[in-house]
């Protein structure tokens, strides 16, 4: 072994190993079933599940018009996202992110803020960009905020709680004042 210092490549020069291809296999619960894209304003077409596949399944919803986002819990280790919005306190990933105040139970504290966040985390995943949501339990502020991204992303609001409850986890949205929440998304 070189002495430290000596011959060795410096840290910038380093780089990270390449990420395994994704394994062969029938497609999991809520995964497309079809690579859909989309053209962006410089007219280059990227693929509308993540400008790299989800490693794991778990979580993954794939939106009405064909994107997939990941569903988890805030503290959860996992394959890393390109962009997360977080609903609850705790640790924050080393990706970008953005974090909604929104208590445990309830809706966002700030509406308009809230409905700017999961706009923004859309057009993320629109644009090929691999997008998480995370609370405390990964279930009901979490499942909420995935059916306002269908609501948002064309699913008609009536249809959104057993939507996410079938596609995401069977006790997504928790509580009447967040059912009553996902009416008002527009």
């Amino acid at each position: 072994a070189l002495p430290s210092g000596r011959g060795a490549a410096p840290p910038a020069a380093r780089r990270p190993p390449p990420r395994p291809p994704p394994r062969p296999g029938p497609p999991g619960p809520g995964a497309a079933l079809s690579v859909p894209t989309c053209r962006s304003g410089s007219g280059i077409i990227a693929r509308v599940t993540g400008s790299q596949p989800w490693p794991e399944q778990s979580g993954l919803l794939v939106l009405p018009s064909g994107v997939t986002v990941r569903g988890r819990r805030v503290a959860t280790v996992t394959s890393p996202a390109d962009f997360a919005l977080l609903l609850a306190p705790g640790p924050a990933p080393a990706w970008p992110y953005r974090r909604i105040r929104w208590p445990d139970f309830w809706v966002p504290t700030d509406r308009a803020d809230a409905l700017d966040a999961l706009r923004a985390a859309l057009r993320r995943a629109h644009d090929g960009a691999r997008v998480e949501v995370a609370c405390r339990g990964g279930v009901g502020r979490t499942g909420t905020a995935l059916a306002a991204l269908a609501i948002l992303d064309g699913l008609p609001a009536e249809r959104a709680v057993s939507w996410v409850r079938e596609g995401y986890h069977p006790k997504a949205v928790e509580t009447p004042w967040q059912r009553r929440w996902l009416r008002r998304v527009v």
